[in-house]
This record gives structure tokens, C-alpha cells and sequence, in this order.
């Protein structure tokens, strides 16, 4: 049995690491973009076109270069430090 030393032990400390964890801050920030594409598809639309629909709709359309954009924002904030 391996020891996990970088794991935190309680609950509270747990969920502290998860949501310092750049993987969790990258999925909050998808969400954000992903239901700001909702507002706007389903003000388009004249009625709420469900996450669903604009979770799809966002991946097929706009999800590459916001990664994109969001890698060379990092890239740039890490070289400016």
C-alpha cells in the first residue's frame, strides 16, 4: 500500500484542494462561458434553449479557441512573472 502524502486527509481540507486545483477553476470557467451562450442563444431564440442544447452548441462552436485564448492568456501571464 503506497502512502499518498500530497492528498489531503480531512473533508474540509479535500475540498479546499479541490477548488484551489487549476483543473476545477478550468471547469468553472467553462461553465461560465457555456451559460453565458445559453443567455444569449435562448435571447436569440425567444425562449431558454436548455444547457443542454447550448453545452452542444458551445463545444461545436466555440469551445477550441476559447481553449485557445485561454492557453496563450496563461502562457502569457506565466512569461510576464
Amino acid at each position: 500500500m503506497t502512502d499518498h502524502l500530497d492528498m489531503p486527509s480531512s473533508q474540509t481540507d479535500q475540498a479546499r484542494f479541490v477548488k484551489d486545483s487549476a483543473l476545477y477553476k478550468e471547469f468553472l470557467a467553462e461553465r461560465a462561458e457555456i451559460l453565458k451562450h445559453k443567455w444569449i442563444e435562448s435571447e436569440k431564440a425567444g425562449k431558454d434553449i436548455g444547457f443542454e442544447r447550448a453545452l452542444l452548441d458551445w463545444i461545436v462552436k466555440h469551445r477550441s479557441n476559447w481553449r485557445d485564448r485561454r492557453r496563450k492568456e496563461a502562457r502569457t501571464e506565466k512569461s510576464a512573472s
